[in-house]
């Protein structure tokens, strides 16, 4: 990369990150502190943990159509706007109903294509899939420094300080916007980083688009269902006060990245990254499958837990890099916006089907739902083909 592609990439990964970030933050904290809200049940619970996936899924293709029109950056500043108010609304609230709505204005922010969008404008071909493996990374890491945070920021601030933060965190990001990413190298329907007319009945027609699609969805409804109940097993079963909960995620989130490094290492030097998603998808299968057994054993807890996140972080940061693999230039901010619809679908799906499920089934019903949906993941990952090099992503979509 030279100068100007790092500085691009660095401080959009950052804006993502802290975006992201917001998203996160009460994922290990709401199931603990959102019983204290009038009106709470187990599945409002978890639809409000969800519910911002359900506007970011509807969005992203119309902000990402939007940000053709009038340009990146005015997109994502609203973007980001719209996602400071929806924090300040969950901020204020004293009802299940008002953070709900709070977490729907949330998810009206659908910046994720928008911000890849520039990513795209602002790198050559070459470099286009080493920025989007960042971008993506940085996802991975708002979410291991959420669980840290949350749990931090709850403790002394109460559930009201989390979303807060999360206002100023979108205020960041947008400052950032404009002292980091370099101005300049918009494209305005430029083929090679914006969807063609017609673009979007071809990549649904894709089935490796269309097995990547589906990989993150799941993967995000595995994450977001999960978190229904993890901080209550942690709390209620293995006697973990919720202020020490930060003392489980990190040395699991740290030795994670370990695991994840390992398996990337292998899946670009060897060129079978696509081949390693199903042993992946074990990985979450397993760890779900402890949990679900072994609640009440700390040690076995924090052993699937370490499988999960190296999944979990794995499938975080592989997923966009393969996507741009097989999305041929013409198509690919079609791709990127179905991409993020299906992420953020996922999290909507898990949040709400979760909470049900919990209400219904208990703990275990949880993690076994989790368990189920790993392994949709891994039979769609066993038909996924190797992608084209750079030199052969110029070959159209139509041929495939």
């Amino acid at each position: 990369m030279n100068t100007t592609e790092r500085r691009a990439t660095a401080g959009l990964a950052v804006i993502f990150g802290l975006r992201m970030l917001g998203l996160f933050l009460i994922l290990p904290v709401f199931a603990l502190y959102g019983d204290e809200l009038t009106g709470a049940t187990p599945a409002l619970i978890g639809l409000a943990i969800g519910a911002y996936g359900l506007t970011q899924a509807l969005l992203q293709i119309p902000f990402g159509m939007l940000s053709d029109r009038l340009g990146r950056r005015p997109v994502i500043v609203a973007g980001l706007l719209i996602f400071a108010l929806g924090s300040v609304v969950a901020a204020q609230a004293d009802t299940i109903y008002g953070v709900i709505l709070g977490r729907i204005l949330q998810g009206g922010g659908a910046i994720a294509a928008a911000v890849m969008a520039l990513a795209a404008d602002l790198t050559r071909d070459t470099q286009r899939t080493k920025a989007m493996a960042l971008i993506g990374i940085s996802v991975g890491a708002a979410f291991m420094v959420a669980l840290v945070l949350g749990p931090a920021i709850a403790a002394g601030t109460g559930l009201a300080g989390v979303f807060w933060a999360t206002a100023v965190f979108a205020l960041v990001a947008m400052a950032l916007l404009f002292l980091l990413v370099p101005a300049g190298g918009e494209a305005t329907f430029r083929p090679e980083v914006n969807a063609r007319a017609g673009g979007l009945p071809v990549v649904l027609r894709h089935p490796d688009l269309l097995r990547l699609d589906l990989g993150v969805l799941l993967l995000h409804l595995v994450l977001t269902a999960s978190f229904v109940v993890l901080p209550v097993v942690l709390e209620s079963r293995l006697g973990v006060l919720r202020t020490d909960h930060w003392m489980v995620y990190v040395p699991v989130l740290v030795l994670s990245v370990a695991g994840m490094a390992v398996i990337l290492a292998v899946g670009e030097r060897r060129r079978i990254l696509h081949r390693l998603l199903a042993g992946v998808a074990a990985l979450l299968i397993g760890a779900q499958l402890l949990m679900a057994g072994f609640t009440d054993s700390l040690i076995i807890v924090l052993g699937a837990l370490w499988l999960f996140f190296v999944g979990f972080n794995t499938l975080e940061a592989s997923l966009p890099s393969l996507l741009t693999r097989f999305s041929p230039e013409g198509f690919r901010g079609t791709a990127l916006g179905v991409y993020s619809t299906a992420q953020f679908l996922g999290a909507f799906l898990g949040g709400t089907l979760g909470g049900l499920v919990y209400g219904g089934f208990g703990v275990q019903g949880v993690f076994l739902f989790c368990a189920a949906a790993a392994a949709l993941w891994l039979l769609v990952a066993l038909g996924l083909r190797a992608p084209v090099s750079t030199d052969d992503q110029s070959v159209s979509m139509e041929a495939s």
